[in-house]
């Protein structure tokens, strides 16, 4: 087919003038809004003792209220249907607040996801980036959502620092949030959730410690002001930096964001803005698979077999502006736009298993990469009825333009000799250029993701809500293109697809506490992106349609809540050919059960628990050489069972424990090799106190206890496999001014 740039260069500013007008409708009907008339005395006591933040308006943008202690939402952002109650969805949603986040003292998003056993957090590709696997299916970090766009969030890793909440969705997720750009999340999508200012005047300083000598300090503000506190302002300064516990690794982060919102009768419109840069020195990767018959012991887990001159530096700059406008009654207008921009530099080296006795050649790759999306939605929603069936209607649009750049040098591939259990320093003048792409300085075209869908829902009701029926299709557009090193467009990878997937949902509740659900659910996306190993390396492999159906029910008691659900989801998977050609070779059929517990049982006891079982097989593999094998790097079940009991003699001093069970997995597609299952333990303590009516807590953790080491997951390719965490302490203090 022959290169059409005309068409192609016209559909960035269709869709970004379609954004525009959804996100800025509302903005310009402020105007006709009746201005808020003064309030008494007694009227503004009233006002005062509403909170914003605990205001829930089902289907906007306020959160659904936290369970009990304030760690635990039961319920999320389900796209464009916005903010719901997870018992009111035929979705399976969860919510994991800031609160959590403190509590556990998680630094990045995978130290937060961990305790939920239904995902498996996973390092992507040779570098030190941080992705997911949600039923079995690989999640990328560069395709969650920020307050329901995506492309918006930095690349590779995410701060928590950034996160009001951590919402995941368990299952196929497409015709809810539209399509990441990356084409990954057929099991489930995360979203975060930005902070806003509550409703009393909040500052917090923080200090924290982990590792070797990692410390940090934070600060975390947020103020509303108005008659009638209508404009909230929220800022968050991050700064950490030291040696982690791997022996030599240095870590540096840092961050500043700013959340702007306004909450007026009719008008509810937020901005959020941020920088964001990682940096990795000395840092260990993985450890190549290669030409191994069985899988190796594991290394000391503080040994690094990484170089010095090894890094990766990330720096991103994101921001996205939300609003909504009640039009009458029942009657919102939305839209939301987003935008970031990525650089990436980094030299990398991946030890490469040449036996089962730990020796490797080394090789080194230098990258630049640099992405620059585009995002947004807009639509209406609305309710009404027709007779004794009530609907609750959205209509809308969504889409994703992603465009990256990439160059790189490399050295021999031959490689230069080591061994990951004694690793010898090897002197970067071993690993001389001898190929490269592009210009390091002025990186060329590599690919551009181009996914846009318009979608149409109703949820009908009946029974005081007691049955609710949610039927819908999206149409989903996908162009991807990819183009050399060189900068011309490569032909034989060029997609254009769209087709309508329908959605179909029930929900029953046949007692207050108790909801049964059923759905079905299908996608159109982009393929996966070709692995470093491959010969088509950063290539967009195709488009793929995904099929999911699942059964479930979910139970709030008050003090307890949980789910279980029975799933079935379908997808063609990415794989490597005997040539080193990436390309879809075969369908991963995922049928499992998964559970999640949470709640207060006894007073003082909180328990977080979750298990999922799972069968991931191969099937319409080529030749059906591995139909009936394993998925690569899924294993058949994992558990976690947490829990917080504040100690009787001591008061506000609670004690905390995690234990994580994971299950064995294949890292190739004959599942000849196989990683070994691995339980990790986690402790801590908690104590808060006041001083001059201040709120001082103390915290402290040891995550992996009894210093466990094992192979804690393989790619998706199977070409790479990272180690476990060396046992490591931490230490925070934050004060509540």
């Amino acid at each position: 087919m022959p290169h059409q740039p005309s068409r192609q260069a016209g559909f960035k500013p269709r869709l970004a003038a379609a954004l525009i007008a959804a996100a800025c409708l509302p903005v310009a009907a402020a105007s006709q809004e009746n201005p808020q008339p003064k309030l008494s005395a007694k009227e503004e006591t009233i006002t005062v003792t509403a909170t914003p933040d605990t205001q829930f308006r089902e289907g906007g943008n306020d959160l659904v209220p936290a369970y009990l202690d304030g760690q635990v939402a039961n319920g999320g952002r389900l796209g464009m249907l916005g903010e719901q109650d997870a018992r009111n969805v035929p979705f399976n949603v969860i919510g994991y607040t800031s609160k959590m986040i403190e509590d556990k003292q998680a630094n990045t998003l995978s130290d937060i996801i961990r305790n939920d056993a239904t995902i498996q957090p996973v390092r992507s590709y040779g570098n030190f980036g941080e992705s997911y696997r949600v039923r079995g299916f690989l999640l990328d970090g560069d395709d969650i959502s920020y307050g329901g766009l995506y492309g918006v969030l930095p690349r590779q890793i995410t701060s928590t620092a950034l996160a009001e909440r951590v919402e995941v969705i368990k299952g196929s997720t497409a015709f809810l949030n539209g399509v990441p750009p990356g084409g990954s999340g057929v099991g489930g999508a995360i979203n975060i959730e930005p902070k806003r200012a509550g409703s009393e005047p909040h500052t917090q300083l923080g200090v924290d410690y982990t590792g070797r000598s990692q410390v940090g300090g934070s600060l975390d503000t947020g103020r509303r002001f108005g008659d009638n506190d209508q404009f909230g302002a929220r800022i968050n300064l991050l700064h950490r930096e030291g040696e982690s516990e791997v022996r030599e690794q240095k870590n540096r982060t840092s961050l500043a964001s700013v959340g702007l919102d306004y909450k007026g009768d009719r008008l509810r419109t937020s901005f959020d803005g941020g920088y964001q840069k990682m940096t990795v020195h000395n840092g260990r990767i993985g450890v190549g698979v290669g030409a191994i018959t069985q899988m190796p012991e594991v290394p000391d887990n503080r040994t690094n077999y990484g170089q010095p001159w090894v890094y990766s530096d990330m720096r991103s700059r994101f921001a996205a502006l939300h609003s909504e406008y009640d039009v009458v009654n029942n009657w919102t207008l939305y839209g939301a736009l987003g935008t970031s921009e990525t650089d990436e530099r980094g030299n990398y080296s991946v030890p490469k298993l040449v036996d089962n006795k730990g020796n490797t050649t080394q090789t080194r790759l230098s990258t630049r990469y640099i992405a620059d999306a585009f995002s947004g939605m807009g639509g209406v929603r609305g309710k009404f009825d027709t007779g004794f069936i009530g609907h609750s209607v959205n209509l809308g649009y969504s889409g994703v333009y992603r465009k990256t750049r990439a160059a790189y040098t490399s050295s021999s591939k031959t490689g230069v000799t080591n061994n990951i259990y004694d690793p010898s320093y090897l002197d970067l003048s071993r690993f001389p250029t001898v190929a490269s792409g592009s210009n390091m300085d002025d990186p060329t075209q590599r690919s551009r993701t181009i996914t846009g869908g318009v979608s149409l829902s109703d949820t009908l009701s009946a029974l005081d809500d007691k049955v609710l029926f949610t039927v819908g299709a999206r149409r989903q557009d996908v162009r991807v293109r990819n183009y050399s090193y060189t900068g011309v467009e490569d032909q034989k990878s060029r997609f254009d697809a769209f087709k309508v997937t329908p959605v179909y949902g029930l929900v029953v509740k046949p007692w207050e506490p108790v909801s049964f659900y059923a759905n079905h659910i299908e996608a159109l996306q982009p393929g996966p992106t070709a692995t470093s190993k491959a010969t088509n390396a950063g290539n967009v492999v195709g488009v793929v349609q995904s099929k999911q159906n699942e059964v479930g029910m979910k139970v709030d008691a008050g003090r307890v809540g949980g789910s279980l659900a029975l799933f079935e989801i379908k997808k063609p998977v990415g794989m490597l050919d005997s040539n080193n050609v990436y390309g879809l070779y075969g369908e991963q059929r995922s049928r499992g059960m998964e559970l999640n517990v949470f709640g207060e049982p006894v007073y003082g006891v909180r328990l977080l628990g979750s298990a999922l079982w799972l069968q991931p097989e191969m099937v319409k593999t080529n030749g059906g050489t591995n139909d009936g094998k394993d998925a690569i790097g899924v294993p058949r079940y994992s558990w976690s069972v947490g829990g917080e009991w504040d100690l009787p003699w001591v008061q506000n001093l609670t004690a905390t424990g995690t234990l994580i069970r994971t299950g064995s997995q294949y890292a190739n597609a004959d599942n000849s090799i196989k990683l070994n299952g691995w339980t990790r333990l986690d402790l801590g303590v908690r104590y808060s106190t006041k001083v001059n009516e201040q709120k001082l807590t103390w915290r402290a953790s040891v995550e992996n206890v009894t210093n466990e080491k094992y192979w804690a997951s393989v790619d998706d390719s199977g070409a790479y496999i990272t180690q476990s965490d060396p046992r490591t302490l931490k230490l925070s203090m934050t004060v509540d001014f």
